[in-house]
């Protein structure tokens, strides 16, 4: 989640120039806002990566996953940074530093984010028309949520839990659960080992 704004309102061209120069940290931008995101911690960045790598292998060409250190423009004024990126349009390769078509976008939530990242950031992703599929996934517990795109407007929820397959319709992809928090230590894994 990001900080306060960095200042009163600024353009997309300020914007760019600022994220992309900046030493400070990633900025997202939203509506004319500029915000410095906080870091994270050991598990959300071990349950980040795990996530990446359990899907990474099972993409097919023309389709790939990106890290945090993609910028993702959602609209002409709202650009965000989410924990991985799916996208299968060719323009997103390469050696541009935005993603612009995603076809899947992840958040792994934290006690601090979690009202956002489910609430009004959800919104923003649901506005993007290239998204087909928002994941949330846990970090209190092996739990990663799956939203779908329907027709029009309607978005469905797909929840899998410790012993389900996480499936990503939007890019083909199945795989475990426990794929996702090997080597994490969840708060009631500590509270049921004391």
């Amino acid at each position: 989640m990001a900080a306060e704004p960095h200042r009163s309102s600024m353009s997309v061209e300020d914007y760019l120039t600022l994220d992309r120069s900046s030493r400070e940290g990633r900025y997202e931008f939203i509506d004319g806002q500029a915000y410095l995101l906080a870091g994270g911690t050991a598990n959300h960045s071990t349950i980040s990566i795990n996530f990446i790598s359990a899907i990474r292998s099972l993409l097919r060409d023309p389709c790939r996953i990106y890290n945090s250190d993609l910028r993702v423009r959602l609209s002409k004024r709202r650009y965000v940074y989410p924990d991985a990126t799916g996208s299968c349009d060719p323009r997103d390769r390469g050696e541009v530093d935005t993603i612009q078509y995603p076809r899947l976008i992840v958040e792994v939530l934290s006690p601090s984010t979690e009202a956002y990242d489910r609430g009004r950031k959800f919104g923003y992703y649901r506005e993007c028309p290239t998204l087909e599929e928002y994941v949330l996934v846990d970090t209190q517990r092996q739990a990663v949520e799956a939203y779908r795109r329907e027709a029009g407007a309607l978005w469905t929820l797909h929840p899998f839990g410790p012993n389900d397959e996480v499936e990503l319709a939007s890019l083909g992809a199945r795989f475990p659960v426990a794929d996702v928090y090997r080597d994490v230590a969840l708060p009631d894994e500590e509270i049921e080992s004391s």
